[in-house]
């Protein structure tokens, strides 16, 4: 990938993010996801490259557009690899609540791991923690190390954990430790990305959801040198979700290696979910969030606010965009 590419997925995701934010408080989170899939969709086959869809909207009979296989893009150029969340946080979306956002991760083919539509027990913490947490230590014992690591108190500590029932236990280790908790319904991959950066008021990701979220998570924390990992979750009592209600254990065992993963227990780094030299992270914000603010309507213009984080120049760079409507007379400046 090059810089021009990079510029594009910039505009990729701010597509993606106004068309979502026009349903934004609708109540209509399906809709609001499938604006945003074809903003997207319809962006991306501007772009001169060979892409494609590693992690999308689901299986081809599924999903119409930018499902897992899809080619996008001119069809010529560079080969990239995406993986894709058009609407994370959908349910955010559709209640005008903090943390939607459009988001991507890219690499070079073979740069992302093709993540299986399962859960994931994923652990996100600052680069100054990194490989000293390990998501195979107990909560408290991360949290000791995170406390060292920061030179923060353990009363200072917030972590984010979705709020599910399958974390109750999760949870209550959490503050018998004595640190806080913040609980979220939606979109960890926002909380993940905010353990990378310091002032954010978030130190670590601790819990248990959705795969796929979890490469595009990966991806931006190794561009910023944070810590992350994650196990796959194949185990319906563990993942306490109405989804696998019928499933067995062995069932998604099965599932798993037909996939062609052979190791269900395997803990990745950041460094093997997206593995590749160059691997690029663009999201934008449909409602206000942690990092960035969500899509404004105004009379002449559109802003978005985003953020793109980069392996090819260890860049983080957050984008405040003016997108100015035909016939504006005037732009205010803030």
């Amino acid at each position: 990938m090059d810089r021009t590419i990079i510029q594009e997925l910039l505009e990729v995701v701010e597509q993606a993010a106004i068309a979502s934010a026009h349903l934004t408080g609708h109540g209509k989170k399906n809709e609001a996801d499938q604006a945003a899939v074809e903003a997207m969709r319809q962006r991306m086959g501007l772009i001169a490259m060979q892409g494609r869809i590693v992690i999308g909207e689901g299986e081809r009979d599924e999903a119409p557009m930018l499902y897992i296989g899809e080619e996008v893009g001119s069809g010529s150029g560079p080969g990239v690899d995406f993986a894709v969340d058009p609407c994370e946080g959908t349910n955010l979306c559709a209640n005008a609540q903090d943390g939607s956002m459009a988001v991507l991760a890219a690499s070079e083919r073979g740069g992302l791991f093709n993540a299986p539509d399962f859960y994931m027990n994923k652990l996100a913490a600052p680069p100054s923690a990194k490989g000293k947490v390990d998501i195979r230590k107990s909560a408290t014992e991360n949290l000791r190390i995170l406390s060292e690591c920061l030179g923060l108190g353990m009363d200072e500590l917030v972590i984010v954990c979705m709020d599910r029932a399958r974390h109750k236990g999760l949870i209550a280790e959490i503050r018998e430790a004595g640190a806080r908790v913040k609980p979220i319904s939606d979109g960890d991959v926002s909380a993940a990305i905010a353990c990378g950066f310091e002032g954010t008021g978030t130190h670590a990701l601790m819990g248990i959801g959705a795969a796929p979220e979890g490469v595009i998570s990966a991806a931006a924390m190794r561009c910023l040198g944070g810590h992350f990992q994650g196990q796959l979750v194949y185990d319906p009592a563990v993942a306490q979700t109405k989804e696998w209600e019928g499933l067995t254990r062995e069932g998604n065992l099965a599932r798993l290696s037909e996939m062609g993963i052979t190791e269900p227990d395997r803990v990745y780094e950041a460094d093997e979910l997206a593995s590749g030299n160059h691997v690029v992270f663009a999201a934008s914000g449909i409602t206000d969030g942690l990092l960035f603010k969500g899509v404004k309507f105004e009379r002449d213009c559109t802003r978005t606010s985003s953020l793109i984080i980069s392996s090819l120049d260890s860049s983080a760079r957050f984008i405040d965009t003016v997108h100015i409507k035909p016939g504006a007379k005037r732009v205010a400046l803030s």
